[in-house]
């Protein structure tokens, strides 16, 4: 082989490597492009009018509303003290009959039960003994009386003339008194009619949520025989953590719920705030509860509440107008409206706090404060 020969197979050589090496770089940069194309794409997303419609979508804008400053506390409906009432025997007997159940209404005064006691006879005894005793005693004393101011009598006798009447005197009014706290008439007993039952009546109107007793069971006094609540003046007892006492101001609005039966929203206002603070490091605060004819509340119902304090104006955007992503938020501005189809750009945002079904939007500035944006059931297209 010569020397020619030998240069002429070199240049081939590398005219060869050199074309391969342009091919690969060809293969390379195709599929490069495309994916920078691809990448653009994703924010874009198109949702034909039809489905616009169909899927009851419609466009929000960026609207400045009032967020305001919220102290979060729990607690339970309660009435005032006046308005419950605790049903007990003043003195001990057995149930002679018991007409009423839970949750029936009773008027004040209306006949609750009877007890039964022999001892009733007795105090009924003792008081008619002592009555008929009073009125001799007294026309001694008056006897008495007048023999000291002619001198025929000594002041002795006197003296214990006007110490038995006057004895006997305060023991009737006792014995008395008893009779009436036991619904005895003293006036019946007077005339000589006793009886072995002492009837009990309500101390107030309203409804009866808990009684204790049956028919035959023996109570003491000390005993709670059933327990009234009138309702009329329902009210929050809510705890306000230490914390945030001193931001809590009589007249401050609170919306609350009952977790428990109702995501309904209830308006309410701070009325008494306590002075002290308990055990558990908080502060009870009394929140009258704004009159809804349609609400049925019941003591010891559990309560979220929520006291609202500061108040401050911010952009925000409804909520079914923000989105969650893999832990991300996002929102579908408009871009274009044309032939029939809408173009939205998916944009990541930073929220804050949710009020009134709006979502405050805290990098607003990264946003076209004048655009619109998608709102509605977007789920489907996200996904």
């Amino acid at each position: 082989m010569n020397y020619t020969t030998k240069q002429v197979i070199i240049l081939l050589t590398g005219f060869i490597l050199f074309s391969c090496s342009k091919s690969d770089q060809k293969e390379v940069s195709g599929p490069v492009k495309a994916k920078s194309e691809r990448t653009e794409e994703v924010h874009l997303i198109r949702v034909s009018k039809e489905q616009f419609e169909n899927e009851t979508m419609n466009l929000a804008e960026l609207k400045e509303q009032p967020f305001p400053e919220l102290i979060k506390a729990t607690g339970m409906i309660d009435v005032p003290p006046n308005n419950r009432a605790i049903v007990s025997a003043y003195i001990g007997g057995y149930i002679k009959d018991s007409p009423l159940l839970v949750g029936d209404k009773v008027k004040k005064g209306q006949r609750l039960l009877s007890i039964e006691n022999i001892a009733f006879l007795q105090l009924q005894q003792e008081y008619l003994e002592t009555f008929e005793q009073l009125s001799y005693l007294e026309s001694e004393f008056e006897r008495q009386n007048e023999l000291y101011r002619e001198k025929i009598t000594s002041k002795k006798a006197f003296l214990k003339a006007e110490s038995d009447f006057k004895t006997a005197r305060v023991r009737c009014n006792s014995l008395r008194k008893k009779l009436e706290l036991l619904n005895i008439s003293p006036a019946r007993v007077e005339a000589g009619q006793l009886s072995s039952t002492a009837i009990i009546y309500a101390p107030l109107q309203g409804d009866i949520i808990n009684i204790d007793v049956s028919t035959g069971t023996y109570v003491s006094p000390s005993d709670e025989i059933m327990e009234i609540v009138n309702t009329e003046h329902i009210h929050l007892e809510i705890k306000v953590f230490e914390r945030d006492a001193l931001r809590v101001k009589k007249g401050q609005k609170v919306l609350f719920s009952l977790p428990e039966s109702s995501t309904e929203k209830f308006e309410g206002e701070v009325y008494l705030i306590g002075r002290s603070i308990g055990a558990d490091r908080t502060v009870k605060v009394h929140v009258h509860i704004q009159e809804d004819p349609t609400a049925t509340f019941i003591p010891g119902m559990f309560v979220e509440s929520a006291i609202f304090t500061n108040q401050e104006m911010n952009l925000a955007l409804p909520e079914s107008a923000v989105n969650e992503i893999n832990g991300k938020k996002y929102v579908l501005q408009l871009k274009s409206d044309q032939n029939g189809q809408f173009v939205f750009e998916k944009t990541e945002v930073l929220t804050g706090v949710t009020f009134d079904h709006q979502v405050m939007i805290e990098n607003h500035h990264a946003l076209d404060l004048n655009g619109k944006y998608l709102s509605g059931d977007v789920n489907l297209i996200l996904e």
